[in-house]
């Protein structure tokens, strides 16, 4: 789920307006985590209440500590992501694992755009003693949907919250962790002629690409640094040859000589909105 919110900093709590919850959640007739926890997010920073007025929900005095979550969640255009989050969560007796009333699930944020994103269910936990419980929950992510904006990558934060059903309670701890969440990319190579003499002159072209979320097409990465790799046909091991700039449309074209069987690759080493990625070698046979 996406929530797009206004988001400020308040004695280190994470604070959000402006609350969208879909229309076909809002009609469920069951309890929905979904909407129980955009609730608890709506309101709560950093693992107490941040509510103002006695008809806000109370705060469950749960919190989270040692989450882990990939260094990087990488989406493209339209395919369900998911990224696996581990913590401990530490509760007072009252909050029953198992319990038909209570659930708790992972969230990541970013500050700058009001992007959130949660789960789709809450999260599974065992117990570790009676108020400790080690947690395990999903990030899921739909690009399709318009979850994101181009401008949601980069580094967004992690934390973990905790909803009550029946009385509409939770808690939430933010800054628990960080991930990188990137735009997927793709890159093209192309050597020729094939076969070619040698001592002759391949030309090799190629594109790298990366997601656009927000028309959900892939278009050229602009002005970025590539390397031109290649290795031999019997060895496993790819060496650079030259770095080019991909060009105003994420194109790339560069020359090389021809000197020994081998496959000829372009290489991208990532930014922090951009994953790194390789070609497929080109196969070129050199007479």
């Amino acid at each position: 789920m996406r929530i797009r919110a206004t988001v400020a900093a308040v004695t280190g709590a994470l604070a959000l307006s402006a609350l969208v919850v879909p229309a076909a959640q809002a009609a469920d007739s069951a309890p929905s985590y979904k909407a129980a926890a955009a609730k608890v997010l709506s309101h709560a920073g950093s693992g107490k209440s941040a509510f103002s007025s006695a008809d806000e929900p109370a705060d469950l005095g749960v919190t989270f500590s040692d989450l882990k979550i990939a260094s990087a969640i990488k989406v493209g255009t339209t395919n369900h992501v998911t990224t696996t989050v581990t913590y401990t969560m530490t509760h007072d007796a009252n909050y029953v694992l198992g319990s038909d009333d209570f659930d708790n699930g992972p969230f990541i944020y970013k500050e700058s755009t009001g992007g959130i994103l949660f789960g789709d269910a809450p999260a599974s936990c065992t117990a570790t003693s009676a108020t400790v419980a080690s947690c395990k929950g999903l990030i899921d992510v739909y690009p399709a949907d318009d979850e994101l904006l181009n401008v949601d990558a980069g580094s967004w934060k992690a934390g973990a919250l905790a909803v009550q059903y029946s009385t509409g309670a939770g808690s939430e701890t933010d800054a628990l962790g960080t991930t990188l969440v990137q735009r997927y990319s793709k890159l093209t190579v192309n050597a020729s002629p094939e076969p070619v003499k040698k001592g002759k002159t391949i030309t090799v072209t190629g594109k790298l690409s990366r997601a656009n979320w927000e028309d959900h097409q892939y278009h050229g990465y602009t002005k970025q640094s590539v390397q031109l790799q290649f290795r031999k046909k019997d060895s496993s091991t790819y060496t650079t040859l030259k770095t080019i700039t991909s060009d105003s449309t994420g194109n790339l074209k560069t020359t090389t000589t021809a000197s020994t069987d081998g496959y000829f690759r372009y290489a991208f080493a990532g930014t922090s909105t951009t994953p790194a990625v390789n070609a497929t070698g080109d196969f070129v046979d050199v007479q």
